[in-house]
């Protein structure tokens, strides 16, 4: 039995997302943020010190019991012990494998970082006291300015290239490279960060949200970024 405890508007999508591109029998358990803090709660900490999305526990049919965390141990736990045969993970060996584990770390190594800084600035000057939220302003357009946007604009760079080259992030198929690097670009997109002018990552984020099966994740557990 799989259970995933999805939060809403949270990276947990991936794994919905890739449960019903695999096909697999799972039970999907909702939380809801803390709509002050905007936090998960706390009933997922009963689950996991941490208390983050995704969580995914996978119970045997002998009563072994495992709660796995973090997206990318998420899709590699799920391909390898409920669809190793599965086609969303390229050949071991091959030029698509390497590029598709380098997208996977990526993803949360390099990109959502930067993401996640320039919501933090966002959120500390909306959450400041009206006397101070000038002062806040400043620090937020100053950061961004000198760090946070050219970042940013140098990876989306980088990334409109990769998908000028290629027709997936791993190649020319689709994979769970594309699932895990969707979350991302979907949050770039929803903050005003892609620009029209690039035409590849946009049309990436089209076509994935034109599988049936990206569609019914949205449908059970809503969009990534509300």
């Amino acid at each position: 039995m799989l259970t995933l405890h999805h939060l809403d508007n949270s990276r947990s999508l991936r794994i919905l997302w890739l449960l019903e591109e695999l096909g697999l029998d799972y039970r999907l358990v909702h939380h809801q943020r803390d709509p002050g803090t905007m936090l998960a709660p706390a009933a997922l900490r009963e689950l996991h010190p941490l208390g983050k999305a995704p969580l995914l526990i996978d119970e045997d049919d002998r009563g072994r019991r495992r709660v796995i965390v973090e997206s990318a141990l998420i899709i590699e736990h799920l391909l390898d012990h409920h669809a190793p045969d599965s086609e969303l993970r390229p050949a071991a060996g091959s030029e698509a494998r390497r590029r598709y584990a380098y997208w996977l770390h990526y993803a949360e190594g390099s990109l959502m970082p930067l993401l996640l800084l320039k919501l933090v600035f966002a959120r500390v000057e909306q959450g400041s006291p009206a006397m101070i939220r000038p002062i806040a302003r400043r620090l937020r357009e100053g950061a961004e300015s000198a760090f946070t946007h050219p970042q940013l604009a140098l990876h989306l760079d980088y990334l409109e290239g990769e998908l000028e080259r290629f027709a997936w992030f791993a190649g020319d198929d689709f994979s769970a490279a594309d699932i895990q690097m969707g979350f991302p670009l979907e949050a770039a997109a929803a903050r005003g960060g892609l620009g029209e002018e690039r035409t590849a990552l946009n049309a990436f984020l089209e076509r994935i949200r034109a599988r049936p099966a990206y569609q019914r994740a949205v449908e059970k557990g809503g969009k990534a970024v509300g």
